[in-house]
């Protein structure tokens, strides 16, 4: 999710179609055997919610959720980076502290889903702990940080989050943001500081969401390769989170991987709509407050996103959109530079790829597009994994 005040949701009008086109059997039968990754999950908003279960299975339309644990089994989803997502709030020690004790709040949320279900979830700190995971049918749940604001009050945390699971942590407040104006031209000193403590402890370092001056800076001070969790391709989508071809290089010279997103104004540029926006702005600070609202409430939420909506349409955005990005970026730097970070819960997802039921059409997709077998290997964990072992075994 952009960890400024921008919010999105797939259209609602969206989320219950069909997929584009049906998965061929041998294909799914291939997609099983992946070992599948998503780099950027926002569900960690979702547990705090009085009722909602996980383990059972939800819809879109109803609570604006896109993964539980039966649409991770029907899409063949392996596990991913759980994110502890903090809204930015003010620079002054109170809201330091309040960020502070959100983050670890989150971390504990998504360990309690953990131990509340051994039987199909498994806490991974190590790259090679995935693979046994996998293979006893678990879900794979890494930890991840959106906005490095709880390590704001007091830096020295982030060796605290490390040994509760942290592996892989996003520059924010430490650091300019890829939509806001410049303030440190780059990195803070703190933000250096927060970059070298993260290769001594082995933690992925996250570029999406930083400037272009913040992502070079990173690059030229990291010892470890580098990812961008959820990102897309500038050449296609003008959007500033995206990557230009050169940066995308970059990213991959060093080692690094770039995981393509479905946020679909990051995919696709939208025409300025000041009428719909006045009309979500509302909607947006109730989602806000979304994690501690009651199933009826969420569903009244979603049931007057639909009306905004049908009153001002916007041009649907498509899995057709997700691969022109996913494709320019395997022919910029090659299928062992990229992944997947679709921003599932934090307001990703396209027509035709509503929820993570429908990962098998993004391997369709790439089999059609000539890719071998041995790619999605690489595309769906494995250059994830190779980055973070990189980076554990570099501190």
């Amino acid at each position: 999710m952009p960890s400024s005040t921008r919010y999105a949701w797939l259209p609602l009008a969206l989320a219950c179609s069909t997929a584009l086109a049906d998965v061929a059997p041998s294909t799914r039968a291939l997609h099983e055997r992946l070992i599948v990754l998503d780099s950027h999950l926002d569900t960690p908003m979702q547990l705090a919610r009085p009722g909602w279960d996980i383990g059972q299975r939800h819809r879109y339309a109803d609570d604006l959720s896109q993964v539980d644990l039966p649409r991770m089994r029907d899409g063949g989803l392996d596990g991913g980076f759980f994110a502890i997502f903090t809204p930015q709030g003010p620079l002054t020690p109170e809201g330091r502290t309040q960020a502070s004790e959100h983050g670890l709040a989150v971390i504990t949320r998504i360990r309690d889903m953990v131990a509340a279900r051994p039987d199909a979830f498994a806490l991974a700190t190590r790259a090679q702990e995935v693979p046994a995971i996998v293979a006893l049918g678990r879900r794979v749940v890494l930890i991840s940080m959106e906005n490095a604001e709880p390590l704001a009050a007091d830096p020295g945390r982030l060796a605290t989050y490390h040994r509760l699971g942290l592996v892989h942590a996003q520059n924010n407040d430490f650091a300019d943001s890829a939509t806001a104006l410049p303030h440190w031209h780059g990195l803070s000193p703190a933000g250096r500081e927060l970059v070298q403590a993260a290769n001594r402890l082995g933690i992925l370092i996250d570029v999406s969401h930083a400037s272009d001056a913040v992502f070079d800076q990173v690059l030229a001070l990291s010892r470890a390769p580098v990812i961008a969790s959820h990102s897309g391709a500038r050449a296609i989508g003008p959007h500033p989170r995206n990557l230009d071809d050169e940066r995308l290089r970059q990213l991959a010279a060093g080692g690094g991987v770039v995981q393509v997103n479905t946020y679909a104004s990051d995919l696709v540029p939208r025409a300025p709509n000041p009428a719909r926006d006045k009309a979500l702005a509302p909607l947006y600070r109730e989602f806000r407050l979304a994690a501690s609202l009651p199933p009826a409430q969420v569903a009244d939420l979603a049931r007057r996103i639909r009306e905004v909506e049908a009153r001002y349409p916007l041009p649907a955005t498509s899995l057709d959109d997700f691969m022109t990005h996913l494709l320019h970026i395997l022919d910029v730097v090659g299928p062992r530079h990229v992944g997947i970070g679709a921003d599932w819960d934090g307001g990703g997802g396209v027509a035709g790829l509503r929820d993570v039921s429908d990962l098998p059409e993004i391997t369709a997709r790439l089999l059609a597009a000539g890719y071998s077998e041995q790619d999605l290997v690489d595309i769906w964990g494995g250059n994830l994994l190779r980055v973070m072992e990189q980076a554990q075994a570099d501190r």
